[in-house]
């Protein structure tokens, strides 16, 4: 075991067999601080956290992750037992914003936009961008660098580290991240997804997505944008087959300065109805990656449609949430009712069905261990589950206990009970 090694592992009590947890993530943030207060809540050690901006910045100077995570050791001790790796949510931090926007630019990993022309930032610029609340900066050339960083993360970390484990494994977290290439990945492995818009062609704009929903018989469907989260960049979008006319419902606000439009999250509905606009938002996203699926009718309760959010840690479905939305978007930052199941009246047998599909969708990455399945149940008598989504970091629910845990908690106790075999 080399020194390195032996420093990351944490002081323990002879009789406490609990393994080392190195938390990649954002120090301050509610996700960070929520981990941290489970594990203190069931005696556990704190997880070692590496911040992003500290492995980007080493990065960038040259350095490595072994680097950086030497920087987080003082103070620390050392025993001869295995570290197990959990990598966070990149998002809600403006230097790791910048951060990634950099390797973006200075790295040569695969985009999300079939070779189309995305809009791209200069490295020299990233770092001294300012922040404009809202505003979504050259995503695809975000994922880029996020993609660059799992990969890095992922050689660096079995590099120092031959036994450590991750919990969920870069390689399924890009392609968790990619809607498309995860909708792929499902679907290859025989899981329920919506059907997705073919065309024989790419889809570069506004005009081809108009001719392949007239060539497939599709007037409904969502545009979402590859790699966004949270409903960023989705667009439910739908076209009078007899009329013409068209109506674009997402989050995306649009800004026109000195000739150049500026995309931004709005945090509320928008709706738009004139074709310079939507023409504008479609060219976009296509430019910038995009997966187009056909706009399925979900289930509904009362006047409001609703899919669920179900945790899945170990391959037991635990935590759910009924997300419910006047609107066809159901994500829940978007001040959208939630409830828990038995409140939505959700029966058992619709729930196995939620649980059984959500569990599929995990078993699809046999190398991560747990995430955030949202399940859409089909309209009709007889509804039918389908996979919309699958979140890497989507086990942040607020308000809602299985087994008496929060989230944080479950999945803390999860693997304290069943540890990742080393052998």
């Amino acid at each position: 075991m080399t020194e390195l090694e032996q420093s990351l592992q944490l002081p323990v009590k002879d009789t406490d067999l609990e393994q080392p947890l190195l938390l990649i993530g954002n120090p301050n943030n509610r996700r960070t601080l929520g981990l941290q207060e489970a594990r203190q809540r069931l005696g556990l050690q704190p997880a070692l956290v590496l911040p992003y901006a500290r492995l980007l910045q080493t990065w960038r100077r040259g350095g490595t992750m072994a680097d950086a995570v030497q920087q987080c050791l003082e103070g620390r001790g050392a025993t001869n037992r295995q570290v197990l790796i959990r990598l966070d949510a990149p998002g809600e931090d403006w230097e790791v914003e910048c951060e990634l926007l950099f390797l973006g630019a200075v790295n040569d990993v695969s985009p999300l936009n079939d070779g189309l022309s995305a809009r791209m930032i200069p490295a020299e610029q990233t770092l001294t961008l300012e922040q404009q609340w809202g505003r979504i900066y050259a995503p695809n050339q975000w994922f880029r660098g996020w993609k660059a960083c799992l990969e890095r993360i992922r050689h660096e970390g079995l590099e120092y580290w031959p036994n450590a484990r991750f919990m969920n494994d870069p390689d399924d977290i890009a392609i968790m991240f990619n809607k498309r290439k995860c909708q792929q990945h499902l679907s290859a492995h025989g899981v329920r997804v919506p059907p997705t818009l073919q065309s024989s062609e790419p889809i570069r704009n506004y005009e081809d997505l108009r001719e392949a929903m007239k060539t497939a018989g599709m007037s409904r469907v969502f545009v979402k944008l590859a790699c966004g989260s949270g409903a960023s960049g989705v667009v439910a979008y739908q076209v009078n087959p007899r009329t013409g006319a068209e109506i674009a419902i997402t989050t995306v606000g649009m800004e026109q300065i000195q000739e150049k439009i500026i995309f931004y999250n709005e945090g509320r509905m928008r709706r738009y109805t004139h074709t310079s606009e939507i023409s504008a938002l479609m060219d976009w996203l296509c430019a910038e990656g995009a997966q187009i699926e056909r706009w399925m009718a979900k289930a509904s309760l009362g006047s409001s449609v609703f899919d669920i959010r179900q945790l899945v840690a170990g391959g037991q479905a635990g935590h759910a949430i009924v997300r419910l939305s006047q609107t066809p978007i159901t994500n829940l930052h978007l001040r959208n009712e939630r409830l828990l199941p038995v409140e939505a009246g959700l029966d058992e047998q619709q729930m196995s069905g939620v649980q059984t599909a959500a569990k599929a969708a995990m078993a699809a990455f046999p190398n991560s261990w747990s995430a955030g399945i949202d399940v859409m149940l089909s309209g009709g008598n007889e509804p039918r589950a389908y996979i919309l989504d699958v979140n890497p970091f989507g086990d942040l629910l607020y308000r809602v206990q299985h087994n008496g845990l929060g989230t944080y908690e479950w999945e803390m106790e999860l693997l304290r009970k069943e540890p990742y075999n080393y052998d």
